[in-house]
């Protein structure tokens, strides 16, 4: 068959549904492609159907599981198996995207240890590689146009980059920073002078790599499409300023939903084509052995990405011979299956607007050692408030700083949470867009301060960071051992919630919360941290002190839902449509002892009221097709679903 004969392929940004196998081949691997075979290969196509799919040609060991020229091959080969992925994939229409590891090789720095990153002992690392060295041009580059121009794959999946980035003191690296900062002295650690500087001056060297290896190989293949992975996500909170082809990433393997429900949010509003990746297996880092997931965990898993617009893959490691295990591929197909029932209910949609979350990028960088990746609990504030707001049903975005720049008048509702930094442009018009009539919610002590004199009030003793209070609401109690300082209210400055001494509601009490009037809009705060106690110690009266809070300056949403709290709501326009979109997030996807459960309770009946400019001509239930029932009043659509199982769709017509 020429290639001329080929069926086209999806590129990337075309793309919805995915396939993704890797199994970082070593020196253990001495028959790649033994069992490789098209009949493999059109097993997994016939099953599943995908867009494309991604297979393995470099992990983290540096080994290759392909017959390179350019770069470090497997010990032994069975012919070329990824001839044979190409030749089969191309032969169907579906695009073929490599699994290569980028940052870290370990093989490169073994041969090359001038190619590494050195620590801030003097130590070349055993793994990570240097982004101010030669590895990029000997290694990476031409093993990237190998694939490109001698295998005519479509892409590349590039793994192992920003977050295995590490601050580099390498000789090369250190004499750019003296240069470019005038700075002699070189931080070794982070309480040294300079030391945000010089991680500041890694991230950059990160950025300048990987924009190098995009146009050399954009180059020489304008058509080979790259990702690198973790890029311009909650990882690298920040606006997409290389030329990466699309954006993504695999989200957690165990509390895989949680993951996903934050991970979607941060990529959704970056301007580029996207996608998520859900690991079919689970279990402890560690332990060894890993357990294949069942097909409602990974639908459950999907729902969420689904539902938030993005595209969906799931990974499953090859052999060590670079086959695959066949069995899985039945589990694929009915998780390919249910993805493909909702895709023109769901793909691409673009939110509306409600409530928006503030991922603030520069707290961020300010508070992380590490150059990416908020491995250290940075965002479990930003975490927790957003698993709040959505166990009480209410529709989120997280929307970084240049997302809301200039477009904070689109949203009712912003909520900073628990941010101790704001650079001051962005604080500014924050103020302003209040001015102007937003409302504005800021959760904790320490970011309530950066507002102190517009909420009218003053903080009086001391901030107190671990004694126990108990937050009332409604008449129920619960303890809250997270920091709080006290406030006096001004005049006008209107007192929600309170917090006492004790586990009973008589006597003295602090106030936990206020909204003040500024200009035409509100501005509220709370005098305790919500989010990270919500995160590691979550109860239902911080969630429902929250969602009043949020009600109050915020009473009419979009859509309302009532009759469960492990729905997750998210509304959108898909085709000049109004699209609601309903996710179960019952079952025990938090439990970190449970790998694999197969039973998500259904929930309902729900009650969902959806506010309209008119009468529709009629509501339908997607993916079933089934037109729902519905009383319009008030301006509202109001419809009540007896039962949902995992993801529905309301489509308003």
């Amino acid at each position: 068959m020429s290639n001329n004969a080929h069926p086209p392929r999806l590129k990337r940004s075309e793309s919805f549904l995915g396939v993704h196998f890797d199994f970082h081949a070593g020196k253990d691997c001495t028959e790649v492609g033994k069992r490789t075979t098209r009949e493999m290969i059109e097993h997994i196509i016939d099953a599943v159907q995908p867009d494309y799919l991604q297979c393995d040609c470099k992990g983290h060991p540096g080994i290759s599981s392909y017959p390179t020229k350019v770069g470090n091959p497997a010990p032994g080969f069975v012919g070329d198996p990824l001839r044979v992925w190409r030749e089969v994939t191309a032969e169907r229409g579906v695009s073929l995207f490599m699994h290569y590891s980028g940052v870290w090789d370990n093989e490169a720095v073994a041969q090359h240890p001038e190619w590494a990153r050195v620590d801030a002992e003097g130590q070349p690392d055993k793994r990570i590689t240097s982004v101010f060295g030669p590895y990029e041009d000997e290694l990476l580059i031409p093993q990237l146009k190998e694939l490109a121009l001698e295998y005519g794959v479509d892409g590349a999946w590039v793994d192992g980059e920003c977050w295995a980035t590490e601050p580099d003191w390498s000789e090369k690296a250190l004499a750019a920073f003296r240069q470019e900062t005038g700075i002699q002295e070189v931080p070794r650690k982070p309480e040294d002078p300079h030391y945000a500087e010089f991680v500041a001056f890694c991230r950059e060297g990160f950025r300048r790599y990987l924009q190098h290896y995009l146009t050399e190989v954009h180059q020489a293949a304008p058509n080979f499409q790259i990702a690198s992975n973790w890029a311009y996500t909650s990882f690298m909170p920040e606006p997409v300023t290389t030329d990466v082809d699309y954006i993504s990433g695999d989200y957690t393997a165990q509390n895989s939903v949680n993951s996903a429900r934050l991970e979607a949010r941060c990529i959704a509003h970056q301007g580029k084509p996207w996608d998520l990746m859900a690991w079919s297996f689970g279990a402890k880092w560690g332990e060894g052995g890993w357990s294949t997931k069942s097909v409602p965990q990974l639908q459950q898993e999907a729902a969420i990405v689904l539902s938030l617009g993005g595209g969906f893959q799931a990974y499953f490691t090859q052999k060590r011979d670079g086959s695959i295990s066949r069995w899985q591929m039945d589990l694929m197909r009915e998780v390919a299956k249910f993805c493909r029932d909702r895709q023109e209910f769901c793909h691409r949609g673009e939110p509306v607007p409600q409530i928006a979350l503030v991922y603030a990028g520069k707290a961020f960088y300010h508070q992380t050692p590490r150059v990416f990746a908020p491995w250290h609990g940075e965002l479990d504030p930003m975490r927790g408030v957003l698993q709040s707001l959505l166990e009480a049903q209410l529709p989120v975005e997280i929307l970084m700083e240049h997302h809301l720049t200039g477009h904070m008048a689109d949203y009712p509702l912003i909520v900073v949470p628990e941010w101790e930094y704001l650079e001051p442009g962005f604080r500014e018009e924050l103020l302003a867009y209040v001015r102007d009539g937003g409302h504005l919610l800021v959760i904790g002590p320490k970011a309530a301060a950066m507002f102190a004199e517009q909420l009218q009030v003053r903080f009086t003793g001391e901030l107190q960071e671990d004694k126990v209070h108990y937050l009332e609401h409604n008449g129920w109690l619960a303890a809250m051992k997270t920091p709080f300082q006290a406030v006096e209210l001004g005049a006008e400055a209107r007192p929600f919630g309170k917090l006492y001494g004790e586990n009973d509601n008589i006597g003295p009490y602090d106030v936990a919360a206020s909204i003040a009037n500024y200009g035409q809009g509100q501005i509220a705060a709370t005098y305790l941290n919500l989010g990270e106690r919500y995160l590691h110690a979550g109860n239902a009266v911080a969630r429902d002190f929250l969602s009043d809070l949020v009600r109050a300056l915020f009473p009419n949403p979009i859509v309302t839902v009532s009759g469960s709290h492990q729905v997750d709501v998210a509304v959108s326009r898909v085709n000049d449509k109004l699209t609601v979109h309903l996710v179960n997030t019952s079952g025990p996807h938090a439990n970190p002892e449970v790998y694999v459960y197969d039973d998500i309770p259904a929930v309902g009946p729900l009650e969902v009221t959806v506010r309209v400019d008119e009468e529709p001509r009629f509501v339908t239930l997607q993916p079933s097709g089934r037109k729902v029932a519905y009383i319009y009043e008030d301006g509202a659509v109001k419809v009540i679903l007896p039962r949902l199982e995992i993801y529905d769709i309301l489509v308003i017509d």
